[in-house]
């Protein structure tokens, strides 16, 4: 598995070597040793599995906080995201900053997403599915998130012309950047 590094510390894509021939193809979906080599230890305990039926629909900017917080291990098995990570950590030097990442069932790419992020996609076709490991369990009362067109940012999400992001009523409603207090460090 290759590992490439975004510019911001701890924020890595995945590129597993995929074996492939006339009848499909194999690959390691997940290995524990590799990121510990690399530094990036994860400790997953629960995975979860997300379908849109439409193109557009934009999940995020969500996290969970402290002492709650999630690392997460995120791909598509099926359609196309773009994919967004952006560092919360008040102490990185990449605070505010984000990094996007197109992921999808052809290209096979992981973004490993680290705790102190805010993490969001929009799906790029229909009928596309989101799957993802996390290291804290899903805690509802510690669930936060940050605008997804929060001016700051000025994250260009894929948008065609003309439309709107389909959005949940939650993510109608999250806090721009500047409202919110930062509990992540590095």
């Amino acid at each position: 598995m290759k590992i490439v590094q975004t510019g911001i510390a701890g924020l890595v894509v995945l590129e597993p070597v995929v074996h492939g021939d006339h009848r499909g193809f194999f690959l390691e979906t997940f290995r524990r040793d590799t990121l510990e080599q690399a530094g990036l230890p994860c400790n997953f305990v629960q995975d979860n599995h997300a379908r849109s039926a439409e193109a557009g629909v934009l999940r995020g900017l969500h996290f969970q906080l402290p002492p709650a917080t999630q690392a997460k291990l995120v791909w598509v098995t099926r359609g196309s995201v773009y994919d967004v990570a952006v560092d919360l950590r008040a102490d990185s030097p990449t605070y505010g900053k984000w990094f996007a990442e197109t992921l999808s069932a052809s290209n096979f790419k992981r973004l490993l997403v680290p705790r102190g992020f805010a993490h969001g996609y929009m799906t790029l076709e229909p009928d596309t599915e989101f799957q993802y490991k996390v290291d804290a369990y899903y805690a509802p009362h510690l669930d936060a998130g940050i605008a997804y067109n929060d001016p700051t940012l000025a994250i260009p999400w894929p948008t065609p012309a003309g439309t709107s992001p389909i959005l949940s009523e939650k993510d109608r409603h999250l806090p721009l950047l500047a409202d919110f207090r930062t509990p992540f460090t590095l």
